[in-house]
């Protein structure tokens, strides 16, 4: 039986008048509908297994619905109950839904009206996606957050069945703490007439990467004014002298590299997130902030520096909604591509989540360093947390290669 929020999904089914195309895929259902005379898409994520998680199976057939949206501007309505990638596929399932990703940023850069109907999880990658649609409508009980409560409290030192930090979880992720912070959150209601929501949320975006360049610059509005920053430093490493033997400038402010380097006489900005602390709302927006004005004037050619393992799992990122900030890094990335830049990621150290597939995704090239590079679906106390153990073992760059989350290994001398 589907827990989360049925009342919701037969509202949208009614009000669409939806019918099936094919038989359902794991977690996934697609079909049609229509909204008055509007001819719609629909894509129906459900918690029928693992969770409602997403792998390869529901990737394969969802990522040609995508393409087809970016390609028709066809209306489409994402349903997501899902905890995210699924995470027992391993790496596999995080090159597909590099992929997907890919696919849903083009598809949202196209200015084809995406909404997304929220069930009673949205986590993971599922949040990711849902901040991809131009607007949200969330179930009674829904929770939205890049970290599910089980993986916030594990990182906050408390037991998932502590009541008090339970009620701040709830709080924090639920639909009137989100309802708040966007007025592109809504609530549903029963009796509530859907139909006009999707009428409003469908509406074609004439100009897609500006739009969301708007809610970039709006999200700093969220972010706490007296975070500290140490002033920017130079840095030199043996990895980069390697990397760019032509040379290279590049500053570290608190975990973001900026700079210019050259490789093959070829000079390019250098942009990174490196460090290892993870990525937290603040650190996430600095880094689009650098994107979005490099998207001004695009370059030919952006290297991309990683090593950081994933994003933060604090309560007090999720308050802010860190998927949305997560997202946004994609989309600068997204747009600097879809301006002609060829985005070339290198990951120096560590990588994995929802950070890696942000910077991974609208990359023309990914590249490992030989005896570095550890890329993993999350970091292990989040993998232990969802399964009951760390499932990531040690790989090399042809498993790499193979789940599609690296394309080139580089062999920099640095390890005998």
């Amino acid at each position: 039986m589907n827990n989360a929020s049925p009342s919701l999904l037969d509202a949208l089914r009614s009000a669409v008048g939806f019918t099936a195309q094919g038989a359902p895929v794991g977690n996934l259902t697609l079909g049609r509908g229509k909204v008055g005379d509007l001819a719609v898409g629909l894509a129906l994520v459900e918690n029928r297994i693992a969770s409602g998680s997403v792998g390869r199976a529901e990737i394969a057939a969802l990522a040609p619905v995508l393409q087809a949206a970016a390609r028709s501007k066809l209306p489409l309505v994402l349903y997501l109950d899902s905890a995210g990638a699924r995470v027992s596929e391993g790496l596999e399932a995080l090159g597909a839904f590099r992929a997907l990703f890919r696919d849903a940023l083009a598809a949202a850069g196209s200015g084809a009206p995406i909404a997304a109907v929220l069930g009673r999880n949205c986590y993971g990658g599922a949040s990711m996606l849902a901040h991809l649609a131009s607007r949200r409508l969330f179930a009674p009980h829904t929770q939205l957050a890049m970290s599910g409560p089980a993986i916030l409290a594990q990182a906050a030192g408390v037991s998932a069945l502590d009541e008090m930090f339970r009620a701040m979880a709830e709080a924090a992720l639920g639909v009137a703490s989100r309802a708040k912070q966007s007025p592109a959150n809504a609530a549903w209601t029963p009796g509530m007439d859907l139909a006009t929501w999707l009428r409003e949320a469908l509406v074609p975006v004439p100009k897609p990467w500006t739009t969301m360049h708007h809610r970039h610059v709006a999200l700093k509005a969220r972010l706490d004014k007296t975070e500290p920053h140490r002033p920017a430093e130079a840095i030199r490493r043996k990895d980069l002298d390697k990397l760019f033997p032509g040379g290279y400038e590049v500053h570290d402010a608190s975990g973001l590299y900026t700079g210019h380097a050259t490789r093959a006489g070829d000079a390019a900005p250098v942009l990174g997130l490196v460090g290892r602390t993870t990525v937290g709302a603040e650190r996430a927006w600095r880094f689009s902030q650098v994107a979005w004005h490099l998207a001004r004037t695009p370059p030919a050619r952006l290297e991309l520096l990683l090593d950081c393992e994933s994003h933060s799992p604090r309560l007090d990122d999720e308050k802010v909604v860190l998927s949305e900030f997560i997202v946004d890094m994609g989309a600068a990335l997204g747009a600097l591509a879809a301006r002609g830049t060829a985005i070339e990621l290198t990951v120096i150290g560590r990588a994995g989540g929802a950070v890696y597939v942000a910077l991974s995704s609208p990359a023309t090239r990914v590249r490992t360093v030989y005896g570095a590079t550890d890329i993993q679906v999350l970091p292990g106390i989040a993998v232990a947390s969802i399964l009951g153990e760390d499932k990531d073992t040690p790989v090399d760059s042809d498993e790499y290669r193979r789940a599609g989350v690296a394309d080139e290994e580089l062999k920099l001398g640095l390890v005998p």
